[in-house]
């Protein structure tokens, strides 16, 4: 049986395997470089945002707060500032990338070559993950040496960041794919990632609440992002780091479904 050469296959058929690796390698470059680039903007501009929250809160508050969990307030409030910050640098990395492609007409060189859906999905998600990683080491190397902190438990604040990004990469993929121009998604970052990155124990433990608030910010996903980091890091926390690890699988394999859909679909890409 004679074998196909590359030149002899059909118009369109893959000619890569299972996984362009060459093109998946390729885009996860494309969206790194993106933030690597302007590492003044991406990297070193939520650093100084981190310090100054650290700051603000630690000066207006931190003498006549006390202790939170049983550690100093300014210990406390770390991981949840560090993790804040990596959700909103994840959910920013993806959500601008697709999006300037989208107005700027040139998302069709993301969508033509020899790419699967899955594939495209990963390249932008790894952008992302990689964006919150960045940002977590550094803003780590400010808060964490400003307090004297030393993680607990390495492994879960390392996955719940792996984690954490992800679902705010694939989040800002989502929102990205909806908006068709800048105002939107200014509306979903002003009016849905930064409430929810506020209102999910970042500044305060949910034991503090009343029981109607508190079961409203259980239903929060990034506040089991947050209260599995602060485990992580202090050893301390409202729930435990199984049920935070337990949720965010889940909702990052929703989310991944249905931008692995829609990007299969070309919804609102292709038209």
């Amino acid at each position: 049986m004679t074998q196909l050469t590359p030149q002899m296959r059909p118009m369109g058929e893959r000619r890569f395997g299972r996984t362009n690796w060459l093109g998946l390698r390729t885009l996860c470059l494309r969206e790194i470089k993106r933030f690597t680039n302007v590492w003044t903007q991406t990297l070193a501009a939520p650093m100084a945002t981190a310090a100054l929250f650290m700051g603000v809160f630690i000066l207006a508050l931190g003498a006549r707060r006390g202790e939170v969990m049983g550690v100093p307030f300014a210990q406390f409030l770390a991981p949840g500032i560090l993790m804040m910050t990596v959700v909103q640098n994840a959910f920013a990395n993806t959500s601008s990338s697709i999006l300037i492609s989208k107005i700027q007409g040139n998302i069709i060189d993301t969508l033509m070559p020899p790419l699967s859906p899955a594939e495209i999905l990963t390249g932008y998600a790894v952008g992302g993950v990689a964006r919150g990683l960045f940002v977590a080491a550094a803003v780590a190397v400010v808060v964490f040496g400003a307090t004297g902190i030393v993680p607990a438990h390495p492994g879960w604040a390392l996955f719940f960041v792996l984690a954490g990004s992800l679902m705010m990469s694939l989040a800002g993929i989502l929102a990205a794919i909806l908006s068709e121009k800048f105002d939107q998604m200014s509306a979903i970052t002003n009016f849905i990632v930064t409430p929810l990155s506020f209102l999910s124990g970042t500044f305060y433990s949910l034991e503090t609440l009343p029981a109607a608030f508190r079961a409203i910010s259980h239903a929060n996903p990034i506040f089991y992002l947050i209260d599995g980091f602060r485990y992580g890091v202090l050893g301390v926390s409202d729930r435990g780091p199984l049920l935070g690890a337990a949720v965010l699988i889940v909702v990052n394999a929703a989310l991944w479904s249905l931008a692995w859909r829609w990007i299969r679909n070309g919804y609102k890409l292709k038209s």
